[in-house]
């Protein structure tokens, strides 16, 4: 274990600063949840469907965005920022593009995108009306967060918590005037709450580009510098990018395809999935902040060359995670019914009781979650190894969650509480690959060039 204090004093405040930016982030869509949820529990499940198109989105994002923070962090540690702007424009063109065909998707078959997820014809309508609104926002939002996470590389993660603060304060707002018609503004239920996340998305893009043009001395970004990059870092970038972005999008289609299978359990399931997973995402925000902040830590590190450092700091960041998880597994366990209590009387009997249940099994595998996941994404995708998370859940998640989940909700009738654990336990028993994969050591890989071939 490392002994210092100054190291658990930096760790845990760049852990915590990407903690409450995440908590920002996941707060607009709960929000939206809590807001919808008091409104209609029939326009809150038809939201919560759209979100889980945001989610595979956002994980596509993560996943071009991952690949600067990776080579980014190397570059760091060892003192070259010069190829970062060149990194930070690949990531961009990869992510772009991803949104635009997104974008296109939702614009043109909402309905029939729905469908797939629910057959609660109520649920798919109220989908629809946002999804024709939240589409537009895309773009926007894939720009934004490349951007940040490109400036967390670096170390700069202050402006991503006031990106998001200022989003959600906005949200929230305009959520309260256009979702109920309060202030003299028309009641437009979903679309209020599309329109509400569209004005926050394109304020959030406004703040970064004044960060960048005024604030912003290290890399010193310009939309210049942004559209004429070097070329030869596209083979670095697709390199370590391309495992992430396939695990990511892997993760993506497999949370809808889940989300799919219990949305054809009823609307009272799709209701309780959608607080239930809402209220995880602001639960567990510390656990991701760490996992973030040990992928940035541990690729510094590499990039300095000092690698005796790194054994007491792995084995000091899985005590972290595993503390983290039993508290966070903790709060979701005790915050149960505060939370429903805000929903007021809008859920069924049954969706009050299922949401119970589904927020009891995240209480528990949250605690794995927050170990593997951390080590995984944080700690190996760090050191470079970034194709052991993509083959692991390649087999987790299509060999084993969805076909088993799938059949314990359409050919064994099993009840939604066993089909939701059977869709969750997998965070339990990934620790053991996780464990075995950091043990091996085989995961530490310079991703940089080395100093006579980089680029200036």
């Amino acid at each position: 274990m490392i002994k210092e204090k100054t190291f658990y004093k930096s760790f845990m405040v760049l852990a915590l600063s990407l903690a409450l930016q995440n908590l920002l982030t996941y707060g607009v869509n709960m929000m939206d949840t809590v807001m919808l949820g008091r409104y209609s529990q029939d326009a809150m499940g038809g939201v919560s469907l759209c979100n889980q198109v945001q989610y595979l989105l956002q994980m596509l994002v993560v996943g071009a965005g991952e690949g600067a923070v990776v080579l980014g962090s190397q570059y760091w540690g060892k003192g070259k920022l010069e190829p970062i702007p060149h990194i930070i424009g690949v990531a961009l063109r990869f992510g772009g593009s991803l949104a635009v065909i997104m974008f296109g998707i939702v614009l043109l078959f909402p309905t029939q995108l729905l469908s797939l997820l629910s057959n609660d014809s109520a649920v798919i309508a109220e989908g629809a009306k946002y999804f024709q609104i939240i589409c537009f926002t895309y773009i926007i939002f894939t720009v934004t967060n490349i951007l940040v996470a490109s400036l967390r590389s670096i170390g700069i993660v202050k402006i991503g918590y006031v990106i998001s603060g200022s989003t959600l304060v906005i949200n929230v707002c305009l959520n309260y005037c256009l979702i109920y018609g309060n202030l003299g503004f028309p009641e437009l239920g979903v679309r209020g709450a599309a329109v509400a996340t569209l004005v926050s998305r394109c304020v959030e893009l406004l703040i970064v580009i004044y960060y960048l043009k005024f604030k912003e001395h290290k890399l010193n970004l310009t939309l210049k510098k942004l559209l004429h990059i070097d070329t030869s870092y596209v083979r670095d970038y697709g390199r370590v990018s391309s495992p992430v972005l396939i695990n990511q999008a892997l993760w993506g289609v497999a949370q809808m395809v889940q989300t799919g299978i219990l949305g054809h359990l009823g609307g009272d399931v799709t209701a309780a999935n959608a607080i239930a997973v809402q209220v995880y995402q602001v639960l567990s925000v510390v656990a991701y902040g760490a996992a973030s902040a040990s992928g940035i830590v541990v690729g510094r590190t590499i990039g300095e060359g000092n690698e005796q450092r790194l054994h007491p700091l792995v084995t000091t960041l899985q005590v972290l995670f595993i503390t983290i998880g039993i508290c966070s597994g903790f709060l979701i366990f005790i915050l149960r019914v505060p939370i429903l209590a805000v929903f007021g009387g809008t859920l069924t009997e049954r969706a009050y009781e299922l949401s119970m249940q589904f927020m009891l099994v995240l209480a528990i595998t949250t605690v794995g979650t927050s170990y593997q996941m951390a080590c995984d994404n944080g700690i190996i995708r760090g050191g470079g190894d970034t194709t052991f998370s993509a083959k692991m859940n390649l087999i987790s998640m299509w060999l084993i969650i969805v076909p088993f989940s799938a059949m314990a909700a359409f050919w064994w009738k099993c009840p939604p509480i066993i089909v939701f654990f059977l869709l969750k336990w997998d965070q339990l028993y990934k620790a053991i690959p996780v464990v075995i994969r950091l043990r091996s050591w085989k995961w530490v890989k310079k991703v940089t060039r080395p100093d006579s071939a980089s680029s200036t």
